[in-house]
C-alpha cells in the first residue's frame, strides 16, 4: 500500500498554468488550472466535496480568474476526477462520449453503501466473515466478494465523504479532440481510451509545452487498468511520447517528464510479455500476478494492482470480453495485498 498522505499543494507550472498536487495513494488525484485574461479552465475534480472545495479556495487565493470556473475537463469517468463537479455545476464541463456515459455506470451513492458495509464487516470480525464468505460461495451475489476485500476497501476508499455527492455530468462531449480556448491559450483535449477506463483525455497546452494525462500516468505507483485492453494504453503513451512537452502532470504522483511516459510503456510492455509466457507454462491470472509480485524490484507503491493488470491482459490473450465485477477485482487485490 501507499504511504502516509502529504499534505496537498499548488504549483504554478507556467504562466497563468498551475497543478495541483495531492499524495496518499487511493483516490488523492492531481489536477489543474489553466488562467488568462481573466478566462479559466479546470482539468479535473476531486473525489468528494470537502476536497474539491479545499482545492478551489487555494486556487482562487493564489488566482483570480478562478472565483469563476467557466470550463471543467474531466479526464476520465472514475469518481476521484469527477465526483467534486457539483463545486462547479454551472460551469461548461466536458468530457469525452465514452467518459461519460461510464460516469453513469458507479454512483457516489452506491460507493457509499459499499464503502459503509466494507467498515461493518471489518468491525465485525472473522466470524461474521466467515458466514458472508459462505454466503457468496453458495451464490448470494457480491457478498463473498465484499466480505473477503471489506478492509482492503476501508484502507482504500474510507476517508472519504460520499454521501451527499450528486453526480453532476457533463455538459458537453467529444470524440476523438476538442480544441479549447481559455482567453488566448490553446487546449487541446485529446481522446486516448479505452485504455484506463473507457474514455480517457488527455489535455495538452501546446503554447506552454504542459500536458495534463489523467490516470494515463500514475508516477511512483503501479497502475490499474479498468478497461483496456492494455495495447490501447500503450498507444496512449506513444501520443504523449510524440507531443512537444517538457511538463507533464499525471493523474497520481509527483510532476514528471517523457522519462516518466517511457517508463510507464515499459511497465505495460513488460507486463505483458511475462503475462503471455506465464500463460504458455500453464499458470493463472493469479499464480503470474503472485510471482511478479515477489521479484517487483521497481519500488513502485500499490503493488497489489498488479492482479487486476494481468487479470485483463490474461483476458485479452484468451479474448475473454466477458464483464468484470470491481468488487471482485477488489477481492483479487485484497489476496495479493495479504500475500505481501
Amino acid at each position: 500500500m501507499s504511504g502516509p498522505r502529504a499534505a496537498p499543494r499548488l504549483e504554478e507550472i507556467g504562466s497563468g498554468v498551475y497543478a495541483y498536487l495531492q499524495q496518499g495513494g487511493w483516490g488523492y488525484s492531481n489536477a489543474g488550472l489553466v488562467a488568462d485574461s481573466g478566462a479559466s479552465l479546470l482539468v479535473d475534480t476531486l473525489y468528494d466535496v470537502r476536497l474539491t472545495v479545499e482545492m478551489l479556495s487555494e486556487m482562487r487565493r493564489r488566482e483570480a480568474a478562478a472565483a469563476r470556473i467557466g470550463t471543467v475537463v474531466n479526464t476520465h469517468a472514475n469518481g476521484d476526477h469527477c465526483w467534486g463537479n457539483q463545486v462547479v455545476k454551472g460551469a461548461r464541463i466536458v468530457a469525452s462520449r465514452r467518459a461519460a456515459v461510464e460516469m453513469t455506470e458507479l454512483s457516489p451513492k452506491l460507493m457509499a453503501t459499499l464503502v459503509g458495509a466494507a467498515k461493518r464487516i471489518a468491525k465485525a470480525g472473522a466470524g461474521t466473515k466467515g458466514v458472508l464468505g459462505l454466503l457468496g460461495r453458495l451464490g448470494v451475489p457480491r457478498v463473498g466478494p465484499l466480505a473477503e476485500s471489506a478492509e482492503f476497501v476501508v484502507e482504500c476508499f474510507g476517508s472519504f465523504e460520499f454521501r451527499g455527492i450528486e453526480l453532476t455530468l457533463p455538459t458537453e462531449t467529444f470524440d476523438g479532440q476538442l480544441d479549447v480556448t481559455v482567453g488566448g491559450k490553446r487546449a487541446q483535449l485529446i481522446e486516448v481510451g479505452p485504455a484506463h477506463t473507457k474514455g480517457d483525455v488527455i489535455v495538452f497546452l501546446p503554447d506552454d509545452r504542459i500536458a495534463f494525462t489523467g490516470d494515463i500516468l500514475f508516477i511512483g505507483s503501479h497502475p490499474i487498468v479498468w478497461a483496456g485492453p492494455v495495447e490501447s494504453w500503450i498507444r496512449a503513451c506513444d501520443r504523449l511520447l510524440s507531443l512537444d512537452v517538457d511538463v507533464i502532470v499525471p493523474g497520481h504522483g509527483p510532476l514528471t517528464t517523457k522519462l516518466g511516459v517511457q517508463r510507464t510503456k515499459d511497465y505495460w510492455e513488460g507486463l505483458v510479455e511475462a503475462s503471455r509466457k506465464g500463460r504458455e507454462a500453464g499458470a493463472s491470472a493469479d499464480e503470474i500476478a503472485r510471482e511478479l509480485l515477489a521479484r517487483a524490484t521497481d519500488g513502485w507503491t500499490e503493488a497489489s494492482r498488479l492482479a487486476v493488470n494481468v487479470d485483463t491482459i490474461c483476458r485479452t490473450l484468451a479474448g475473454d470480453t466477458s464483464h468484470r465485477d470491481p468488487l471482485a477485482m477488489m477481492a483479487k487485490m485484497a489476496r495479493l495485498e495479504r500475500a505481501r
